[in-house]
């Protein structure tokens, strides 16, 4: 093995990488705005959802449940009247329509169960989905606070008092910025020494690299590392620059340990990118390998799902994926703030993983230019 034409190779194929705009529009686009729709539309985000409330109590408990919809969940409560409720939902003017009846504080005091009637506009499926929780949760809080403090302070003898650690305002836009850039880390490494082997047999230049005076390895290590840098770059940089930078989204550990963890990873699925462009013969054929190979590793590593709520089997299989151990790490030191003393089992897995889909890729490689 020669460092020189490890070298050389690496700066050729980063040359052919800039010299193909798709692939670099995807870069781009992949560490910038798709980092910052993913922080701005949270699918189970409930953001300025239009109501109207139609207070026909006018009484302080129905003052109190009106005041208790504020930004940036709900916009401003509108005061309608009955009349006013079919015709502003069918405007499109309110998502939800809340209708406290007449009486309904002294019923409350009574012992009586009175009932509130809540319409919801379900073509708004997001918001309506998610706010009607939080509608019912509210009013709920608001109701047993107001008994509380009528009945007196004996019926209520605890009171739970929530921290919320690592995110206290809640803010899903966090977890959606610091996700996109994890998947696409993972998805980018893939795709880009995966088009470059490809772009090589369609281009014919493979036959010219089998005639030079360099190695199998030499080639493929060549793919890893240039490839490897490009996707370490642009996670640092729109790390810096888009999530601290533009969302404001404060990070909690190490930089430079993410980095690291972040180049274990691209070590890892660079390989794995190799391997199944060996596998597949053009590039839709390898498209159609990333969507079988891709989904399940981001969908199950715990991304978007918490581990702990997947079945112990899908467990156990997915800790042989190199980005199960990636969001572990990356959460724990960009949320939490876990240093080198927490997250180096972590570490290891992704060194271990990858040297296994190194040699496996290797082999495959070997067998490729045969």
């Amino acid at each position: 093995m020669r460092i020189a034409n490890i070298g050389h190779l690496g700066i050729k194929e980063l040359r052919g990488f800039l010299r193909e705009p798709a692939l670099v529009i995807l870069i781009v686009y992949a560490f910038s705005l798709s980092v910052y729709t993913h922080s701005k539309a949270m699918p189970e985000t409930l953001s300025k959802a239009a109501i109207g409330i139609v207070d026909e109590d006018r009484s302080p408990l129905s003052l109190r449940i009106t005041t208790a919809f504020y930004p940036p969940y709900f916009l401003a409560p509108e005061t309608i009247t009955t009349s006013q409720m079919d015709t502003r939902m069918d405007a499109g003017l309110d998502t939800f329509a809340l209708d406290i009846p007449p009486d309904f504080q002294r019923d409350l005091l009574a012992g009586k169960h009175p009932t509130l009637q809540l319409n919801v506009d379900a073509t708004r499926m997001t918001q309506a989905f998610t706010g009607a929780g939080y509608i019912q949760s509210i009013i709920s809080s608001e109701v047993s606070a107001f008994l509380a403090h009528h009945r007196g302070a004996n019926d209520m003898p605890v009171e739970l008092a929530l921290r919320a650690r690592f995110n206290p305002q809640l803010n899903p836009g966090w977890f959606g910025a610091v996700t996109s850039i994890i998947d696409s880390v993972t998805m980018l490494a893939i795709i880009l020494t995966g088009a470059a082997l490809i772009r090589e047999r369609e281009h014919g230049t493979v036959e010219h690299l089998l005639v030079m005076p360099v190695t199998p390895f030499e080639i493929m290590v060549s793919k890893v590392w240039s490839m490897g840098l490009v996707v370490l770059v642009a996670s640092g940089l729109s790390l810096t620059f888009v999530v601290q930078g533009l969302l404001s989204i404060p990070t909690q550990g190490s930089l430079a340990l993410f980095l690291a963890g972040t180049a274990l990873e691209v070590f890892a699925t660079t390989a794995l990118g190799i391997f199944l462009a060996t596998i597949a013969g053009s590039m839709p054929q390898f498209g159609m390998l990333m969507v079988l190979v891709l989904l399940p590793l981001q969908i199950l590593s715990g991304g978007m799902t918490p581990r702990e709520s997947m079945p112990d089997i899908i467990q156990w299989i997915m800790l042989a994926a190199p980005n199960t151990h990636f969001v572990i790490l990356a959460q724990s030191v960009l949320f939490r703030g876990a240093g080198l003393a927490v997250v180096w089992p972590q570490l290891l897995a992704l060194v271990a993983i990858g040297a296994v889909f190194f040699s496996i890729a290797l082999n495959r490689f070997r067998a490729f230019l045969k």
